[in-house]
């Protein structure tokens, strides 16, 4: 139930103080049947209620959740080896982490009730269906005929209320001639947009359903389906391009909904984080100081003084000719692999180095990834492309420079993300619906900042690109967070990160529209840094205190799986755990 961006899924294999298994089979897994057959009850529910914010759907999956942390408590937990417990607390966060973003679903469907009071007519038609009630297709075609009326209606309201500051908080269902103003914000509009258009799906998959198969179906529902569906389209077009202004063009507004302190609270709290807010920030703002001092000084090295932003923009300028990209990056990656290996970092298996692509982004998804990516064995490369405008082009080029590019590529590729997710399919699968962007996004960022430990930059320029991308990740820290405690709006975030760390406007205007997008967890920009930085803390223990080579920590870091970070420094170190353990490590 949780907002996970998911471009892979995470899973584990056992690792041996001292050895790291080369078994690529499932751990000891105490609890993995008890996690996957939870994982099947959530989806079996999940998929059968599967009915967008309907009361049925938040019941029954809140009582799937309640009933299965019951089922967790008799569980005996000191009997459980050192893994098992972490896998208790993993399934137990998970379930609690649920019930609050059910919570959070059910107030955000509420909040949108006056502008989609039909949605009880849709839900009540297709709950029908699943119990296997005779249709009347008479007393159907009255359902959907009000459907129409409803909808017309609340149409009506919303073009009356942009026109005034009146704001009804209740909904008109009766038959008005004069409906009183209905105020939304742009925010809600785009909210509400995308709310009505998944209640679209809802209909007329009912209405294939029975139509051509029930007979007098098609008599009765013909018109009065064509007419809704036409009503639903246009309502879901006319929020969210008449109110909320989004028309699918690149001056687009910029549109999100800060979750509040509360919410952010809780999100820290099931990410297992031992901060507030606040310490957070201050972490963000120190790391950003770092970032800044280096970068006066090598823009000195470069010979512009303390002028690093003069600096930066000739690193920017220093990019390859179109139709050469591609090239660079593959040249790049092959020189990651080559460098790993020389310092015996990781173990690589061969088919991991071999079993990789590039694809090219397209001008839309430059919109909200202006920058390189991975999915599914592919490394995603942004660079302009012949549709795009003259301005456009010039910042894509700049914004995925040569040295820019340095860095990039083995944050996606080896070892970064290829690597992550190649070992993660080969590893113990029971972990997978525990995946956490601090461990995803904090294993690429941990390695940007070692390879910069090791001398991958093999220039000054190529300093200043990894500073660029170091800064960059302190910033998502600052601008996510402000955001979501309404410190800081969408525009003060893009000025940002065009002032304060170098972006291309164009890069800084797609990164936020990503950042403020309902697509990730509202911790997701954060845990870039903050991820790597707790594990560069459990390196500096284990490593650096000589209780394992690189090679083994970070071999066994692959195999724990992709869950927060403290719980696998729980499992490799064997320190106490109890059923009740909160978060305590201050990395």
């Amino acid at each position: 139930m949780k907002r996970f961006y998911t471009w892979m899924r995470i899973s584990i294999a056992v690792w041996v103080p001292g050895m790291v298994s080369s078994v690529y089979a499932e751990a000891p897994a105490e609890l993995s049947p008890l996690i996957r057959e939870y994982v099947a009850d959530q989806a079996d529910v999940s998929n059968y209620y599967d009915l967008p914010g309907a009361p049925l759907r938040f019941v029954r999956l809140g009582t799937l959740y309640s009933n299965w942390l019951a089922r967790l408590t008799a569980v005996d937990f000191e009997s459980l080896p050192q893994s098992g417990k972490v896998d208790y607390l993993l399934l137990q966060n998970d379930m609690e982490s649920s019930l609050d973003s059910l919570a959070t679903q059910k107030r955000r469907w509420g909040e949108l009730e006056p502008l989609l009071s039909f949605r009880s007519l849709i839900y009540a038609l297709e709950q029908a269906r699943w119990q296997g009630h005779a249709i009347n297709g008479q007393a159907a075609a009255s359902q959907v005929n009000e459907l129409t009326r409803i909808i017309k209606q609340l149409k009506e309201q919303v073009e009356k209320g942009l026109k005034t500051n009146t704001v009804v908080t209740t909904p008109d269902t009766t038959l008005s001639t004069n409906p009183p103003p209905l105020k939304v914000s742009p925010a809600q509009a785009q909210r509400a947009a995308a709310f009505a258009d998944q209640l679209r799906a809802v209909l007329k998959k009912w209405f294939a359903f029975h139509n051509g198969y029930q007979p007098g179906f098609s008599w009765w529902l013909k018109n009065p389906y064509e007419e809704a569906d036409k009503q639903l389209e246009g309502y879901v077009k006319f929020l969210k391009e008449d109110v909320a202004g989004l028309k699918g063009k690149d001056d687009d507004p910029l549109i999100g909904e800060p979750i509040g302190a509360e919410e952010l609270a809780a999100a820290i709290r099931h990410e297992i984080l031992p901060y507030n807010a606040e310490t957070l920030l201050q972490i963000g703002e120190r790391e950003r100081t770092w970032c800044e001092r280096e970068m006066k000084r090598v823009a000195r090295e470069m010979g512009f003084g303390d002028d690093w932003k003069a600096a930066l923009a000739k690193v920017k300028a220093d990019y390859v000719e179109p139709g050469q990209q591609d090239e660079l990056i593959t040249q790049t990656a092959q020189q990651a692999i080559r460098f790993v290996k020389s310092h015996k970092l990781v173990t690589l298996p061969p088919l991991c180095e071999e079993t990789w692509h590039l694809t090219m982004m397209t001008p839309e998804t430059l919109k909200t990834i202006p920058y390189a990516a991975y999915n599914n064995q592919n490394m995603m490369v942004a660079y302009a492309r012949d549709d795009m405008n003259h301005e456009d082009k010039l910042m894509t080029m700049r914004g995925n420079n040569r040295h820019f590019v340095h860095t990039v590529t083995p944050h996606e590729l080896i070892p970064g993300h290829h690597l992550q997710q190649f070992q993660a399919q080969r590893h113990h699968p029971a972990r997978a619906c525990f995946s956490t962007p601090f461990y995803v996004e904090g294993w690429a960022l941990y390695w940007e900042r070692r390879l910069w430990d090791l001398g991958w930059a093999q220039s000054p320029e190529d300093q200043m690109g990894m500073l660029f991308w170091r800064l960059n990740r302190t910033a998502r820290i600052e601008v996510s967070l402000k955001f979501h405690l309404g410190r800081m709006t969408p525009a003060q975030m893009v000025d940002f990160l065009v002032d304060h760390v170098g972006h291309e406007r164009l890069g800084a205007t797609s990164e936020v529209r990503r950042f403020i997008s309902d697509g990730f967890t509202p911790l997701y920009q954060a845990a870039y840094m903050l991820g790597g930085l707790q594990l560069e803390a459990l390196r500096k223990e284990l490593v650096e205190g000589k209780k394992m080579t690189d090679q083994e920590f970070n071999d066994a870091i692959l195999d724990q799986n992709a869950i927060p970070i403290e719980w696998i420094r729980a499992d490799l170190l064997n320190l106490p755990l109890t059923r009740s353990t909160q978060s305590v490590w201050k990395f």
